[in-house]
This record gives structure tokens, C-alpha cells and sequence, in this order.
């Protein structure tokens, strides 16, 4: 497994739409455990591989809490067949958007039909943080972020105060 770079605002890869994976072969099981591997050290709870540069729909969700165990969830090609009409609101952050939070409504719950880690066609209803999660993963693969829910206000304010952070570290003092 090695560790990707994480690609953050305003990089343009970010709005691209990611291609279906024709077949989840060797090639796409280590792009899941290379994601799985960069997700845990950012750390977030999921990631997108257009997150890393690779325009595949493939994403890898975690929400296990520092001391519990591992429990990661291979989700390729991801499809929601499934939203509930009630909406909740999540404070919601991105790895592509460092240091930013922002409340969100989406729906509460929601279902998908995927492919897992080894290929095998599967179905999963999600509820509460985990189906947040999950929509905001496949909004990544759909070109779309999180601050693309907010307000026009909020949105230009977080990109606003992004870009001055990148200034800070970009800058070297000697």
C-alpha cells in the first residue's frame, strides 16, 4: 500500500465525473487499499478516488473511531436506488477542502446498489452519518462538493478563507 496526495480546492480535477470501473481487478484493489491507507492518515471518514487524481468510481468509507476497529467499506460504482424525503443536517468537512466545516442537509437515509472490494454485486441501506457520508462521497464522484449545498455567501467565504490557508503554507520563511 502506498499513500496518495490528496487533491484540494480550486484543483480542477475535483469537477470532473468519474468513470464506471468496467471489472474490480488488481489494479482496482490497490487504488481501494492505496485510498484506504491516505484516508486513515489525513484522517477522514471516506474518500473518493477522484480525491487522488483517478477519475473511477470508486470510494472507501471508515467510520470506525480511533481506538475501535477497523471496519472499511469498498464501494465501487455506487448507484443510489434509495433517499428518504427527511432531511438531516451534518456538520460536514472534506480532505479536498482542508479545515473548512459547514452544516449540510441531506436526506436521512439512503440505499445503493455497489460492487465491493472483491467485484461482488451487493445492496446496503444506510441511516444517519454513514448515508451522509455515502452521498457526499458519490457527489464527489459527480463532480460535486460539499460547499456546493451552502449558500452562494457561505460557499465563496469557505474558498475565500481556503485559498488564504494555501497562501499561509505555501509560503516559506527562510
Amino acid at each position: 500500500m502506498s499513500k496518495k496526495k490528496i487533491l484540494t480546492v480550486p484543483d480542477v480535477m475535483l469537477r470532473k465525473v468519474s468513470a464506471p470501473v468496467i471489472t474490480v481487478d488488481k489494479e482496482i484493489k490497490k487504488l481501494m487499499d492505496d485510498m484506504l491507507e491516505t484516508m486513515y492518515a489525513a484522517p477522514g471518514i471516506g474518500l473518493a478516488a477522484v480525491q487522488v487524481g483517478i477519475l473511477k468510481r470508486v470510494i472507501v468509507i471508515d467510520l470506525s473511531k480511533e481506538d475501535e476497529k477497523k471496519t472499511p467499506l469498498f464501494i465501487v460504482n455506487p448507484e443510489i436506488i434509495f433517499k428518504s424525503n427527511d432531511l438531516v443536517s451534518y456538520e460536514e468537512g472534506c480532505l479536498s477542502i482542508p479545515n473548512q466545516f459547514a452544516e449540510v442537509k441531506r436526506p436521512s437515509s439512503c440505499k445503493i446498489s455497489f460492487l465491493d472490494y472483491n467485484g461482488k454485486k451487493k445492496e446496503m441501506h444506510a441511516e444517519g452519518l454513514l448515508a451522509t457520508c455515502i452521498q457526499h462521497e458519490i457527489d464527489h464522484l459527480n463532480g460535486i462538493l460539499f460547499i456546493d449545498h451552502l449558500s452562494k455567501l457561505k460557499k465563496d467565504l469557505i474558498l475565500k478563507k481556503t485559498k488564504k490557508q494555501k497562501k499561509e503554507i505555501d509560503r516559506v520563511v527562510v
